[in-house]
């Protein structure tokens, strides 16, 4: 079984539209680097205003 991880040790970023923190999540785990907003309402409302 996998070791546990606190979430404070999880890697970070700040959201592009409402510059939140948010943490990593194990869904993106593979397209972290690709990762630019803490929910899908930043991301519609981010396209929605260009």
């Amino acid at each position: 079984m996998a070791k546990m991880r606190k979430k404070v040790d999880l890697p970070s970023k700040t959201c592009v539209t409402c510059g939140r923190p948010f943490v990593w999540r194990r869904k993106w785990a593979k397209v972290w680097n690709e990762v630019k907003y803490c929910s899908d309402k930043c991301r519609a409302a981010r396209q929605s205003s260009n």
